[in-house]
């Protein structure tokens, strides 16, 4: 069963920092294997966000290949990439369209983070567009099992380490 991304509005009483009270609709992303799935996860990411009765408008699968964060980045941005493949038949260029989701901080740094994401591609490819989201937020699948696994990774480190160190003082 594959995973896909969904697209979740959400309609809620956001305070902002003022203190002031506004009905906003957010929009958000997440992988799921179904709608039933994505329904359940995007509640208990609002609920997460606030104690407000909130109500989700529209859960519908989002049109993104992949979905490329970035450090220090705080907006999220839809690259066109054009992929380009030569017709064998015809001889002429044909071009593959998909879309990622990146994330920065401006357009320019959006066009650069999609060159870091196609830095392992083989083909030529092309970027015809970049367009701010409005997605607000991505929330992806997390079992556990990374958390674990990093902790299993940082056990190796520090034994490694011990190691290191009582052979240099031998």
């Amino acid at each position: 069963m594959s995973v896909i991304w969904y697209e979740c509005k959400v309609k809620y009483r956001k305070t902002h920092e003022t203190g002031e009270q506004k009905v906003v609709t957010e929009v958000y992303l997440l992988d799921a294997v179904s709608y039933t799935e994505a329904e359940t996860r995007i509640t208990e990411e609002i609920q997460k966000l606030t104690s407000e009765d909130f109500m989700i408008k529209n859960i519908k699968i989002a049109n993104f290949a992949e979905v490329h964060p970035f450090d220090n980045s705080d907006r999220w941005f839809r690259s066109k990439v054009s992929l380009i493949a030569m017709d064998e038949e015809s001889g002429k260029e044909k071009k593959s369209n998909s879309y990622m989701l990146v994330q920065a901080n401006d357009v320019k740094e959006a066009f650069e983070n999609t060159e870091k994401a196609m830095e392992d591609t083989m083909g030529d490819y092309t970027i015809p567009s970049i367009a701010e989201s409005p997605i607000l937020d991505v929330f992806p699948y997390f079992t556990g099992e990374e958390e674990q696994l990093e902790k299993y990774n940082m056990m190796d480190a520090v034994e490694t380490l011990s190691e290191e160190a009582s052979q240099e003082e031998e």
